[in-house]
């Protein structure tokens, strides 16, 4: 079977709260089944998205199952911020690993 995703892109000047509000978007659609966070490149400071994203789910009460892969700046720290931040968050750092985990989560 195949899913329907959609896209909210954030840019390379990321904010915490534009995670925030994609997230808000995103939880109120009953269709939503998972988040897949997908960050790739030098432009963005990944754990500026890791803060957002442990924010976001703090403020949303998010149920969902969330997967995060997160590539370039600061990376090693953004993951640890994750790993440590008690929120049940599938981090990946390959994209086909994450893309499986999503599919699995949403069978």
């Amino acid at each position: 079977s195949s899913g329907i995703n959609a896209e909210y892109g954030v840019g390379g000047k990321v904010q915490e709260s534009q995670v925030e509000k994609a997230f808000n978007l995103l939880t109120k659609d009953p269709a939503v089944k998972a988040i897949f966070v997908n960050i790739f490149g030098g432009i963005v400071d990944c754990k500026i998205i890791a803060t957002g994203i442990i924010n976001a789910c703090n403020k949303t009460g998010l149920e969902l199952p969330l997967v995060v892969r997160l590539k370039g700046a600061n990376m090693e720290a953004a993951r640890e911020l994750l790993a440590n931040s008690g929120l049940d968050i599938a981090a990946y750092d390959e994209l086909d690993e994450a893309a499986g985990a999503v599919v699995e989560f949403v069978k």
